[in-house]
């Protein structure tokens, strides 16, 4: 519900082991399980490269895991690190809308989530292109944490002028979005050589604890730079919490935060560089050595398939229902005064259901028809949605001058418990059956291909319901006659003429409306159709190109 519950994607395979999530948009905790979601997100477990084949042998004896605790404890860290600027960027659409900037800035800012759904644009260049002497993930892994580092102790010095801090000038949401778009494509390029690199530190016995390290790391890392910045930002949080005397500022301000792990990119990337070799006697697979050419070749040839184009245009447009819901009702909260790092720490209880779900759900999409329960859920989560909107129009009424009582953080606490319920549900459903009908012969190709398209089904409804809300919304000059508030230019108008602008029909709640209706005529229309799908037979889904 909150923005920082979710926005958190990756169009990669992952195995079962880890755990998953992206949530109220824009911006969330990590998921994992086999893939990933946007929609909300609480965990990662990618563990697989954009192609990888069959496990490599074993070299030598087998080593237990404490004997690999060096490679472990690195993974996690790396992964810790690629969460970071994911958490950076799900915090800044709260920190704007605290800031009053319009749905239509919001919108704009949401694209800076999509390079982690989009990674499969770049991917194979990753995975083909290499200094063979220095590594083939270190290559690619040394440049891009060196440039994250640089980035951030850059963006340190400049990021309270574009946030509008100090020359009483509004946010430059235009360089804010520019810049980090280029921050997230720089994390989505690490998080690829990462993953990559998982399935070669670790020996093959000790493989499987690539999707923890993922999973846990991500999580981690989303949660320093997400929930624990917001809260160390705030100075109500902080003057409330962790001082004695009450300061105009919280403990830590963004540029704070940007150089310290500005610099801890840099140290960490030159000791990996100085200290750390890959293991370069793994032989890679056949389908993981197709040149650059040749994968772009098969990932269209997947999709002409008539089964899969079929199944990638109905997820593409499933998740419209639920972006009302899932994009905006967070930004409302906040802009009805709930604190936005009261809305962050909503997400440390969640973890615990983040965990346990997947693996009760799983073991109903375990079957040959996981999507009857993707089928199943969806009305009860688009019924959530208009749930959420009851609840935003609630909030202003339950506010009192000492904020808002318990008992309504227990009711959004357990609202956002059923949410994630339902988009568990939708999710798990959804990886089993990528996984049930991706072509093994091609598997890490086809996974990765199938759940980009899961991811851009959730990230072009997000953009899309931010972008309306203000145009959906009507006001009205009250104070000062012959002015009207449907621009921004006549806002100002009607203020500096005495008069005010009065919401007189909230554009959240329209969306909110058609969003559910579009969503039961999907779940009427072509929910069955997707069900169907099931029934192909397995060559409906291979792959004519396995040579």
């Amino acid at each position: 519900m909150s923005p920082t519950v979710s926005h958190k994607d990756s169009s990669r395979q992952r195995r079962p082991g880890g755990y998953h999530s992206a949530a109220l948009e824009p911006g969330a905790a990590p998921p994992a399980l086999d893939g990933d979601d946007v929609a909300v997100r609480f965990g990662h477990g990618d563990t697989e490269a954009l192609l990888p084949g069959p496990l490599p042998p074993p070299l030598g004896p087998p080593r237990g895991c404490r004997g690999e605790l060096g490679n472990v404890f690195l993974l996690l860290f790396l992964y810790v690190l690629q969460g970071i600027p994911l958490g950076l960027a799900g915090s800044v659409p709260l920190i704007l809308q605290s800031k009053s900037v319009s749905y239509t800035d919001q919108a704009f800012f949401s694209f800076v989530f999509w390079p982690f759904s989009l990674k499969l644009l770049w991917a194979p260049l990753v995975d083909a292109v290499y200094f063979k002497r220095f590594g083939r993930r270190k290559s690619w892994l040394v440049p891009t944490q060196y440039f994250l580092g640089l980035f951030m102790l850059g963006l340190s010095t400049q990021v309270d002028s574009l946030l509008g801090d100090g020359e009483g000038h509004g946010p430059d949401v235009l360089a804010l979005t520019a810049t980090f778009f280029l921050f997230e494509f720089l994390a989505a390029t690490q998080d690829i050589a990462v993953d990559g690199w998982a399935l070669t530190m670790l020996s093959r016995e000790n493989v499987g604890y690539a999707s923890t390290c993922n999973s846990v790391g991500q999580t981690a890392g989303y949660f320093l730079g997400n929930v624990l910045f917001l809260a160390l930002e705030s100075p109500s949080f902080c003057n409330k919490y962790l001082r004695f005397e009450p300061q105009p500022r919280g403990i830590v301000t963004l540029s704070d935060f940007l150089f310290f792990w500005g610099a801890i990119f840099l140290i960490t990337t030159t000791l990996v560089a100085l200290l750390k070799k890959e293991n370069k006697e793994v032989t890679p697979s056949k389908e993981e050595t197709k040149g650059i050419t040749d994968t772009y070749k098969l990932l269209f040839s997947i999709v002409r398939m008539p089964a899969v184009f079929t199944f990638c245009i109905l997820i593409l447009t499933a998740k419209v229902g639920f972006s009302a819901a899932d994009a905006v009702t967070g930004l409302k909260l906040v802009e009805e005064g709930v604190p936005k790092e009261h809305l962050a720490l909503l997400a440390v209880p969640m973890v615990p259901l983040q965990i346990i779900l997947p693996l009760i759900i799983s073991r109903y999409t375990a079957g040959p028809k996981p999507l009857n329960t993707f089928y199943k859920a969806m009305p009860f989560r688009l019924l959530l949605g208009l749930e959420f909107a009851f609840l935003v129009w609630w909030t202003p009424k339950v506010k009192n001058e000492g904020g808002f009582p318990t008992y309504y953080y227990i009711v959004v606490l357990l609202s956002y418990a059923l949410h994630q319920i339902t988009l568990y549900s939708m999710y798990v459903a959804i990886m089993a059956f990528n996984a049930k009908v991706s072509d093994p012969l091609i598997g890490g190709t086809y996974m990765t291909l199938l759940n980009t398209v899961s991811n851009l089904g959730g990230n072009w409804p997000a953009t899309v319901a931010l972008w309306l809300v203000d145009p959906l919304t009507m006001k009205e000059c009250v104070g000062a006659q012959e002015q009207n508030c449907r621009t921004a230019i006549g806002a100002e108008l009607c203020a500096k003429e005495g008069g005010s602008c009065m919401t007189t029909l909230d554009g959240y709640y329209v969306e909110s409306i058609i969003c559910v209706v579009l969503g039961f005529g999907w779940w009427f229309l072509l929910g069955p159709k997707l069900k169907k799908l099931q029934d192909e037979g397995p060559s409906s889904w291979k792959c004519k190109r396995n040579n």
